[in-house]
């Protein structure tokens, strides 16, 4: 049969009393006892950032990253450290994305209209017939001086009372009376065939 330990006589003596009996105080607590109950502090855990990306939009050229308008993904720190106290960049929200997509169409609906009047432009040409560019005659055929692209501008500007810019114009080189055909680049999708007429007085 197995026999059971109390608590005065197995584990911890009770002190006797002066007549020699020991007294009864019951359980003994553990500091009483001698005991030592170790602490353990428990540390705070820290919490791992992972490093993330920013989207941003580069408001101009950057070496090795991009183009200006150019959308990026790149490293938070290098956005807040380098890109953005630089002014090269802005970071993308919903907000400026919404601006961006209205500017979009703006500029596509500004590019539509600039190429349907240079397509009426070119129909005009078309139907108007040749310009008569009047010059002193010489020798036979030979015009004093030669007709330059600027005279062809003055010419449309007087009779259609359009301003063409000279720049646009392609034109043989004229020094002598006859018919010519000069092109005119509208648009970078529209040219314009132009006749001439050159005769002398």
């Amino acid at each position: 049969m197995a026999s059971t330990l109390s608590w005065g006589s197995a584990c911890c003596p009770r002190p006797l009393r002066a007549g020699g009996g020991a007294r009864n105080e019951g359980p003994r607590k553990p500091v009483e006892a001698g005991w030592v109950m170790p602490v353990l502090a428990q540390k705070k855990a820290r919490k791992i950032r992972k490093a993330r990306n920013r989207t941003i939009i580069l408001k101009e050229d950057v070496t090795e990253l991009g183009k200006k308008g150019d959308l990026l993904d790149v490293k938070a720190g290098y956005y807040r450290n380098f890109l953005l106290p630089t002014g090269k960049a802005l970071l993308v929200t919903p907000l400026l994305l919404k601006e961006m997509r209205i500017e979009e169409e703006r500029i596509e609906a500004e590019k539509q209209r600039v190429k349907e009047e240079a397509q009426q432009l070119a129909l005009i040409f078309q139907t108007v017939g040749a310009f008569k560019v009047k010059r002193k005659g010489g020798k036979g055929k030979q015009i004093f001086g030669t007709v330059t692209a600027q005279d062809l501008v003055d010419i449309i500007k007087a009779q259609l009372n359009r301003d063409v810019d000279k720049r646009i114009v392609s034109l043989p080189e004229i020094r002598e009376t006859g018919e010519y055909v000069a092109e005119l680049k509208l648009h970078p999708e529209v040219s314009a065939i132009v006749r001439l007429n050159v005769y002398a007085n």
